[in-house]
């Protein structure tokens, strides 16, 4: 029983590593943009306990950059509900395509459902070497972890920074967009199957060659769900 103790205590700090070294890339991303978030915040007036409480319970990225304006705006609890869905509907598909692999996940699910940014998913579904489904639940459970750490640090950063230095936060959301750069290189060159990247590349340029920059990402989304449905029915017919 001490050998088996052993050996899963080895391998959970296995998995541990794993996830760390796979979300150092976000981690570089966070911090920068988390402290951004943290600076913005301080310049309305609102402190350190506001940036550690929303980065913490909200965790929505660009929509907590977006409920700076809707905090100091003033507007009304149904306008704040209405453009939270907008901003944030993009993850009705990411929902979708997890029902299966957190299937079985117990306790750790509700945190994992909650924790499911754009880059968490990004390198959940980049990363599927594992020799169980328990192994890979703690992998994703970790990884949304580390992930949600490394924003809540960032947010709360920013804030006491916001305090003592000037900071122009001009440009700073670039850093999201490099670090999608860096997700999907990454990912490209750790597997042989692009075919997934290539459909969600070639399907982002389309939409938004017809639908244009503000709205090109909710049909791009449809259209990639779509195309890698049809993609893994082919898929399971050729392998039955």
């Amino acid at each position: 029983m001490r050998g088996v103790g052993m050996a899963e205590s080895k391998n959970t700090k296995k998995i541990g590593l794993k996830a760390f070294r796979a979300t150092l890339p976000v981690m570089a991303g966070y911090i920068v943009l988390g402290i951004g978030f943290g600076v913005l915040l301080q310049t309305k007036g609102y402190g350190v306990l506001w940036a550690a409480a929303m980065s913490l319970f909200i965790y929505a990225g660009s929509m907590q950059y977006v409920a700076i304006d809707l905090i100091t705006g003033g507007v009304s609890l149904l306008t704040a509900a209405v453009v939270t869905f907008v901003v944030n509907a993009r993850h009705l598909f990411y929902g979708i395509s997890v029902v299966d692999r957190y299937r079985g996940a117990g306790r750790k699910k509700p945190y994992m459902i909650f924790a499911l940014t754009d880059e968490t998913y990004s390198l959940i579904c980049g990363d599927d070497g594992f020799e169980s489904e328990r192994e890979r639940h703690s992998y994703d459970f970790l990884v949304s972890l580390f992930d949600h750490i490394y924003w809540l640090c960032g947010g709360v950063m920013g804030s006491l920074l916001g305090k003592v230095l000037p900071f122009d936060a001009e440009g700073i959301d670039f850093a999201l967009t490099a670090l999608f750069v860096t997700v999907f290189v990454d990912q490209w060159t750790s597997t042989n199957k692009h075919a997934p990247a290539v459909c969600g590349v070639t399907a982002s340029v389309v939409c938004l060659l017809i639908f244009g920059s503000e709205n090109f990402l909710i049909p791009s989304m449809v259209l990639i769900v779509a195309a890698l449905t049809l993609m893994r029915g082919k898929a399971g017919v050729s392998d039955g």
